[in-house]
């Protein structure tokens, strides 16, 4: 007998990878599960399968930085600076990072590589371990968005947010609609998608010095001019990042999607003056906001 649930949850996350560097995601999640019935005649309750399974993958990856921790250029270690932090030090082809986390920030996947396969089987094996014994078998469907425009990927933190979207680095895979006098405008979506494609965008007002950065001693050895610093403390603990400024995105606001599709709406307005402007931002699958100025 099977049970499946399509759509049970999206998981919004960033990872780690060598060659595009911290890459913000969203995978839609589908369930389907086998076994016996139980002495309700059901496999599993779907209120149960709603809740506890989207617990364990929302308390597993979601709204965290997912490691590859076979990766060669990744160093994790506990944090000197604060109890139940660590300390990430990340060396990707296309540039380097450093952060420090809460613990609970990051999910350390054992592999050597962040994929649809490697973070499928790390669930699995979470879930199968916490549900009753007439499951016999779960297949879990992780899939990006089905998405026939432009999109960008983007990692960022809220400090002002008191869930899991405080932490630092975590991300979404987004799309975008941009309206210049009720036309819609390919070209601009098309700009602002190579604009964020694999970005982190950081809060000016979330800037410090490189004196107040607290990271490894690797780290501190290893910054160049070309990072910049930010840093915050969240009901979670205290987050620090350095990110070189090729892979960076600095915005005059907060980086919620409401701030955010307004930014943009600021900044195409600036280059088309007496025209109006709507832009339809996405954070991740099914949400987001909208601006006209």
């Amino acid at each position: 007998m099977q049970l499946f649930v399509d759509n049970l949850t999206v998981i919004d996350f960033s990872y780690l990878c060598k060659e595009r560097g911290i890459v913000g995601e969203s995978w839609i999640v589908d369930v389907l599960l086998d076994g016996s019935l139980n002495e309700q005649s059901m496999v599993l309750d779907f209120a149960i399968v709603k809740k506890q399974i989207k617990a364990i993958i929302d308390e597993a990856v979601d709204h965290k930085l997912l490691l590859p921790m076979q990766a060669a250029e990744l160093t994790l270690a506990n944090s000197t600076h604060h109890d139940n932090h660590q300390t990430l030090d990340y060396l990707s082809q296309r540039a380097n990072y450093y952060l420090q986390s809460p613990s609970c920030a990051f999910a350390k996947i054992d592999c050597l590589q962040i994929t649809i396969a490697t973070v499928t089987e790390h669930l699995n094996a979470i879930i199968m371990a916490e549900l009753p014994s007439n499951v016999k078998g779960l297949t879990l469907t992780l899939r990006p968005e089905n998405i026939s425009s432009d999109y960008y990927h983007y990692t960022h933190g809220l400090k002002l947010h008191d869930g899991n979207c405080q932490r630092i680095a975590h991300g979404h895979r987004s799309k975008i609609q941009i309206f210049v006098d009720e036309q819609k405008d390919s070209q601009l979506e098309q700009q602002w998608c190579q604009r964020w494609q694999d970005i982190y965008i950081a809060s000016e007002a979330d800037r410090i010095a490189k004196e107040a950065i607290q990271l490894s001693t690797q780290a501190m050895n290893n910054l160049t001019p070309d990072h910049q610093y930010f840093s915050y403390t969240a009901p979670q603990g205290r987050f620090d990042i350095a990110v070189d400024s090729k892979v960076l995105d600095v915005v005059d606001c907060d980086s919620t999607v409401e701030l955010l599709a307004d930014f943009i709406a600021r900044q195409l307005k600036k280059g088309l003056p007496g025209k109006a402007v709507k832009v339809i931002a996405y954070e991740g699958v099914a949400k987001g906001a909208i601006v006209s100025v």
